[in-house]
């Protein structure tokens, strides 16, 4: 639970620090620019909320890894719900007050994780997960669009290290394999979601599973 106020802290200061110019660029999801992507973490805020405050006394049917539905194919930008954030975005006009409402209930969002505890179980989506799981399963969210958020920003600080680790371990957990360790945490996180085609070094490097990518997580 900590790492998850990490990594949430790090990605809501990472996106204060944007200059206007920032939020037009793109951002490393597919038709998605960087004001697009911050619509959703907003989004995925008001998630957390809802989600800390409904408990459930049902048994867990998910866990930290199994939380997450895994296909292999990319998105493209044009899903209807993706398409709504992208008009919500729209409609902020000034990124100050997009920032404003992401450190709103960004930093709610963050409190509620603080006090919750983590044996609890909670629904959302229909599964039951424990609290210390649910917000474990989310290192990977904060973490993947943190990589998303400076993905055409150099200049803008990288996700913490513990977070990438964190949210390697899940993927490879997921691939039911591990990367090789010639590959950075970040490459490992980038190829292995379909982020960024992997070079044939790479692929050679990957052998078996460079067939298997990407593992696409939502």
């Amino acid at each position: 639970m900590d790492l998850f106020s990490r990594s949430w802290t790090a990605l809501r200061t990472a996106v204060a620090e944007l200059s206007d110019e920032d939020f037009a660029q793109p951002s490393g999801c597919a038709g998605w620019l960087v004001r697009d992507l911050v619509c959703h973490l907003v989004i995925d805020a008001q998630d957390v909320l809802i989600t800390l405050v409904t408990p459930t006394d049902a048994e867990p049917t998910r866990d930290a890894v199994t939380y997450w539905k895994v296909s292999d194919t990319p998105p493209t930008g044009d899903d209807p719900l993706d398409a709504l954030t992208v008009r919500l975005a729209a409609a902020y006009q000034d990124p100050g007050l997009l920032k404003f409402h992401l450190d709103d209930i960004g930093s709610a969002a963050g409190r509620a994780a603080e006090l919750a505890d983590p044996a609890v179980r909670v629904s959302t989506q229909g599964e039951v997960l424990t609290a210390g799981d649910y917000l474990s399963a989310y290192v990977l969210e904060w973490t993947l669009h943190h990589l998303d958020l400076i993905a055409h920003l150099p200049h803008v600080a990288e996700p913490p290290a513990e977070g990438l680790a964190r949210t390697r371990e899940i993927l490879e957990k997921i691939a039911g394999t591990a990367f090789p360790e010639s590959f950075s945490d970040e490459d490992a996180l980038l190829v292995g979601t379909g982020r960024r085609a992997p070079t044939d070094a790479e692929k050679a490097e990957l052998g078996e599973l460079a067939a298997k990518l990407p593992f696409v997580i939502g």
